[in-house]
């Protein structure tokens, strides 16, 4: 034995590697067979796979510019990071974008803005800034919801997300007065954490699902009735990131937890169907909306990315007809999506945000129906300016998810199908979640929300407005093209954005519908 150890510690360090080098070519050359690459060139065939596995962490830190950068960019993260922080989110210097960039917005400001009075909401709290409309006001819900906040958490599955990022955002939105969509994974027990609630549900009825793969009426009822948490109920027809496909949590995220929420088998891929199983037609969707609406007693909405509108035509043909009809509409874009998708859709099925929605609005205010309706935005609209564009062209609320993901932490590694996420974020792996300080993190998606509110109620008053549903489509121009520099959102996606009735924000400070944990008409009563 000592002579073993003797005579290792005699070969030098370079011997070791020039063996472990030889084992690596001798099983390139003579043992695999998938790689041509590392069977031609053994051992340095390694480095091209170790580059390209690295490619987009360098090209995002040493190569590419401060905005081109996709899906979000250097300074957009970076303002989001800022301001779930609460640092010095500013800029010196002057802008370093090309503002005569095609879709460039720009926001009409207003020669005297509006002066916010002493006591005034917003002299009392800079961020308050609840929806507009009430959700279910209009078809006489018995639990009409008025949300607190203006802006929101978007649907993201616990299943997709990690427990450790779930339960930080409902922590965030409850400090926040926001609400917090559970996406299709079903209500977890990481969304009880103080934040209100909409229950989404897809086609694998996930939460709510009976034994043969159905939607279970009464699970949905037992659900609702024992988590006073649920504001609202959402179906969801389609997401950005992948329309006309069932949603798809890769097997190495499947936990035990996770398999019963969800009623699926640990380790197996859950590829959720395409189609909806409780409905076939609009007017069954229809239909479903009434008896959900009716056995709960909660709002009830549609989410969808928007395509052809032929069906959606068909829907506002029936609400028109017989006066009833989804509660709010989440309108997503094309441009969307966490998690998992195909690159073939999610590069190429459905429109973006401002096309979809644009061509949607319209179909919908062509019969006299979108005071009926609160309509949601959500696609990459987390920043005031964009939200400021949205409320132009008709939104009422407006749904973040990729930019609620970096205020608690994510940094766009884009890995989250691979259950790898360095932040702890996108992954059920519990070593990678102990990273995550779910207090802190709370803290900051709470504080982004709120600074979030502050510059676009601060853009809303620059502009002369007291709340951003006052902004119509003459108050934004965005960059059209080379032979019509600018034209106003009216001009440019063909409608007029219909007035939303408003008398101030006093009224909804008072408002009894008004959600939110902390808001001040919840702490009075």
């Amino acid at each position: 034995m000592e002579e073993i150890f003797g005579f290792i510690k005699l070969v030098p360090w370079w011997g070791y590697l020039l063996t472990f080098l030889g084992f690596v070519a001798f099983r390139d050359i003579f043992i695999q067979k998938a790689h041509t690459l590392s069977h031609n060139y053994p051992v340095v065939g390694h480095l091209r796979y170790l580059f390209e596995s690295i490619g987009p962490e360098m090209r995002q830190y040493f190569v590419a510019n401060n905005r081109e950068e996709l899906p979000f960019n250097r300074i957009e993260r970076g303002w989001i990071y800022a301001s779930a922080k609460k640092e010095n989110n500013y800029e010196g210097f002057g802008t370093d974008r090309d503002i005569y960039a095609h879709q460039h917005i720009f926001i009409k400001n207003q020669m005297m803005g509006f002066k916010v009075p002493q006591n005034h909401p917003n002299a009392i709290d800079t961020s308050f800034l609840p929806c507009s409309k009430v959700m279910g006001e209009y078809n006489k819900r018995r639990k009409p919801y008025r949300p607190a906040s203006a802006i929101n958490v978007s649907a993201m599955s616990f299943g997709s997300l990690s427990a450790a990022a779930v339960e930080a955002m409902n922590k965030g939105v409850a400090k926040s007065d926001a609400y917090h969509n559970t996406g299709e994974g079903g209500l977890s027990p990481y969304h009880k954490n103080g934040g209100d609630v909409i229950f989404h549900f897809g086609t694998g009825y996930f939460g709510v699902r009976s034994k043969d793969g159905n939607l279970s009426m009464e699970k949905m009822k037992k659900l609702v009735a024992e988590n006073p948490c649920i504001k609202a109920i959402e179906i969801k027809l389609s997401q950005g990131a992948k329309p006309g496909k069932g949603g798809v949590l890769p097997g190495a995220k499947i936990t035990q937890q996770i398999a019963e929420i969800r009623g699926v088998e640990v380790g197996k891929d859950v590829l959720s169907p395409a189609t909806h199983k409780a409905f076939s037609s609009v007017r069954e969707l229809m239909s479903l909306i009434e008896t959900i609406a009716e056995e709960t007693g909660l709002p009830v909405g549609i989410k969808g990315a928007i395509g052809k509108l032929d069906q959606w035509v068909e829907l506002a043909e029936l609400m028109k007809e017989t006066g009833k009809g989804p509660d709010f509409i989440a309108v997503d874009g094309g441009e969307g999506g966490t998690g998992a998708a195909p690159p073939s859709f999610a590069d190429h099925v459905s429109l973006p945000w401002v096309f979809g929605f644009a061509s949607l609005y319209k179909v919908f205010q062509e019969r006299n129906l979108t005071h009926r309706i609160v309509f949601v935005g959500s696609g990459k609209l987390g920043f005031p300016a964009k939200a400021a564009m949205a409320f132009a062209m008709g939104v009422d609320c407006i749904n973040v998810a990729r930019e609620a993901m970096m205020s608690i932490g994510c940094i766009q590694a884009q890995i989250c199908h691979t259950n790898k996420c360095p932040a702890g974020i996108a992954t059920q792996n519990k070593w990678r979640q102990k990273g995550l300080n779910i207090p802190l993190k709370s803290e900051r998606l709470a504080q982004y929300f709120k600074t979030f509110r502050k510059e676009l109620i601060e853009i809303t008053h620059a502009a002369g407005y007291e709340h951003p549903c006052q902004f119509n489509m003459h108050d934004v121009q965005v960059n059209v093209d080379d032979n019509e520099l600018q034209r106003d959102l009216a001009s440019t996606y063909g409608y007029h954005k219909t007035k939303v009735p408003f008398k101030g924000i006093q009224e909804l400070y008072d408002c009894e519908y008004l959600g939110g944990s902390t808001s001040k008409a919840n702490a009075s009563k």
